[in-house]
């Protein structure tokens, strides 16, 4: 097992916890009502949507996170919010040696977005990045066209570094993406307490 894997977050409604073999007619539930909300942002399959959001889908892509999870390149992250599954937070393609980064990727049910849950659970898996699991810099590469997703990053503190033209082929074409970047010394007194400083009232 690599430096902070496997480890449970919470904070308030939030819990972040690894994904579990249970969980598969949850989250296949869950992605097939959120179809509309997510398929503009997901990579490009090969099968219809349903297909590929099957409780079977979702225990072969858990197998496969979870080897990479043992093997010290991904933090996969189930969100759960009031004991509800309600989205993923995957910190991947983490590269050791000089480098110490990683790349945050993350979706939330559309019935709880707009509530701060995505933020917060980003905010927790970034503290847990820079502190127990020893990294330097979390990026977060996100479409022009995703504002949301933008203005999450930003209120988390992240940077934005440039464009990165064609990157990933989403929803059946590649896209460009903003590159945005949260360094560990960036926020000495942690990402989860930037961004609670910054909520009204």
């Amino acid at each position: 097992m690599h430096p902070g894997w496997p480890a449970r977050l919470a904070s308030g409604p939030v819990e972040l916890h690894p994904l579990r073999r249970r969980d598969a007619g949850e989250w296949s539930r869950l992605r097939l009502a959120n179809q509309d909300w997510l398929s503009p942002w997901e990579p490009s399959g090969g099968m219809p949507w349903g297909e590929r959001h099957t409780p079977a889908a979702y225990r072969a892509m858990r197998g496969a996170v979870a080897r990479r999870a043992r093997q010290g390149t991904s933090l996969p992250f189930a969100i759960r919010v009031d004991g509800r599954l309600a989205g993923q937070v995957t910190l991947d393609n983490i590269v050791r040696g000089a480098l110490r980064s990683g790349y945050l990727g993350y979706w939330i049910d559309r019935s709880v977005a707009g509530r701060g849950m995505a933020s917060l659970a980003v905010a927790l898996v970034c503290d847990h990045a820079f502190g127990q699991v020893g990294l330097h810099r979390v990026e977060a590469d996100i479409r022009p066209e995703n504002l949301p997703s933008q203005r999450l990053v930003a209120r988390l503190g992240f940077q934005r570094e440039g464009l990165l033209r064609r990157y990933l082929d989403i929803d059946g074409d590649w896209r460009d993406h903003l590159a945005y970047a949260l360094l560990a010394e960036d926020l000495p007194g942690g990402v989860l307490a930037h961004w609670r400083s910054r909520i009204p009232g």
